[in-house]
């Protein structure tokens, strides 16, 4: 279980032999991911515009100027009017679901009075400006917009700009950019991959710098995320995708064997399966078995599912709730059925979910698929990885705001904390401190 969370954490420390390959194209030296990333970004740094094109020129094989960079309100408008009728009308729901959600658990400025004249505000503001990183290598994520942008909206965010690979799933892609106009996005940036994490938090001709980074992305972009926190502020530096599956004798294989698979498919993507039923593994066996058959992307899962799947047989629930807990998976799905507990109060999955704290998110029972988290429910799908779950939350409306207290005594309060900041100040030998507050005191 280790190994697998070792592998799939972005280290940035771990070259394969193609990446090898293609540093030395590149760069003429075979770099690691982190060294690739360092470079690029000192160098779109110190260059500005030139640098990201040239970089995107030559890791994306494409042919462009600055100029070509910035996808035009008319190309937004186009993609949007040629959209099918039925895929606006599903991303029109989607929507709604997500704003709905990320609405409702919006923090809310929050004030404190006290009879001696105190008043203590804690105030939530939206940030100004935000750039959104959407994938576009293997397949087109519209529903990456969607997740990132409107939790945005929601918070209040007033600039969002979205970069994407210059490549036919990214900003070049029609659905992509249809969902764009449809959020009201009118900034679109024709680059991927480190060089575009870059331009965003620095800013660089025609692209001015933003707040915070967000969004999902490959090793490059996680480890460029990584390297720009503190410059701006970034949502995670997060892996490949992941999921551990409960189940018991009372699931239904076909379920697990399908979330397993589901998740492999993002290739590299961990499916961990956690159960106390040893006849359930082997149907679920079975069961990965014959729906690969069926899948167009099973020449891509079968690998996944031998470098980052397993199957544990767990002594019982209690220790199922225990392996869980230490792996932290980005999704929790847990399909032990309609099960009721002894107490009749609960089903089974509820009373496992209770006793699980480090999860991205949790789904419960055999409708609630993590793809439905995916794309439709409401939560957004920018998850943390890699055992991170312990401490980080995912993405959400809240993540686009920023806090800050506002601290108002009267003369009377002050007078009734002056010997407690006094006394605290003397012990830290801030005596500068202390006169602050007596020197208002004086004649």
């Amino acid at each position: 279980m280790l190994e697998i969370r070792t592998k799939l954490s972005p280290a940035g420390d771990v070259v394969s032999p193609g990446g090898r390959r293609r540093t030395m194209e590149v760069f003429g030296e075979p770099l690691t991911p982190e060294q690739v990333v360092r470079r690029i970004c000192d160098d779109v740094r110190q260059q500005g515009i030139a640098s990201v094109v040239d970089y995107g020129n030559r890791l994306d094989s494409v042919d462009f100027t600055p100029a070509d960079l910035a996808v035009t309100s008319d190309q937004l408008e186009a993609a949007h009017a040629n959209a099918a009728p039925d895929f606006l009308a599903a991303i029109r729901r989607i929507v709604d679901n997500v704003f709905e959600f990320q609405s409702a658990i919006l923090h809310s400025d929050t004030e404190v009075c006290r009879d001696n004249g105190v008043v203590l505000r804690q105030r939530y503001t939206p940030l100004r400006r935000v750039g959104l990183c959407i994938p576009g290598g293997a397949a087109a994520y519209p529903s990456s917009v969607i997740m990132t942008a409107v939790p945005a909206r929601a918070a209040g965010v007033k600039e969002i700009v979205v970069v994407a690979p210059p490549t036919k799933f990214g900003a070049n892609n029609p659905d992509i950019l249809a969902v764009c106009h449809e959020l009201g996005i009118t900034e679109v940036y024709r680059v991927g991959g480190a060089q575009a994490v870059a331009a965003l938090g620095h800013g660089v001709e025609g692209i001015p710098a933003v707040d915070k980074i967000v969004g999902p992305g490959n090793l490059f972009v996680a480890l460029a995320k990584k390297h720009m926190y503190g410059i701006v502020d970034i949502d995670s530096i997060a892996g490949p995708s992941e999921v551990v599956v409960i189940a018991d004798e009372s699931s239904d294989a076909k379920n697990v064997a399908a979330e397993m698979l589901a998740q492999a498919e993002h290739s590299p993507g961990s499916s961990i399966l956690v159960t106390w039923s040893q006849s359930l593994v082997d149907e679920v066996q079975q069961q990965i078995a014959s729906q690969l058959e069926t899948l167009s992307r099973a020449d891509l899962i079968r690998p996944a599912l031998k470098d980052f799947g397993c199957i544990i047989l767990a002594k019982d629930a209690a220790e199922t709730c225990e392996i869980v807990n230490m792996l932290a998976p980005e999704h929790l799905y847990i399909g032990t059925g309609g099960s009721v507990s002894s107490a009749g109060h609960a089903s089974l999955a509820h009373e496992l979910s209770g006793q699980i704290t480090n999860a991205g998110a949790t789904f419960i029972g055999e409708f609630s698929p993590v793809a439905i988290g995916d794309y439709f429910a409401g939560p957004s799908h920018c998850l943390p990885t890699g055992g991170t779950p312990r401490w980080a939350s995912g993405l959400c409306s809240n993540s686009f705001l920023r806090s800050s207290s506002v601290i108002e005594f009267s003369e009377q309060a002050l007078r009734d904390a002056a010997d407690d900041v006094r006394l605290i100040a003397e012990r830290e030998q801030l005596t500068a401190h202390a006169r602050s507050v007596d020197i208002r005191f004086e004649d």
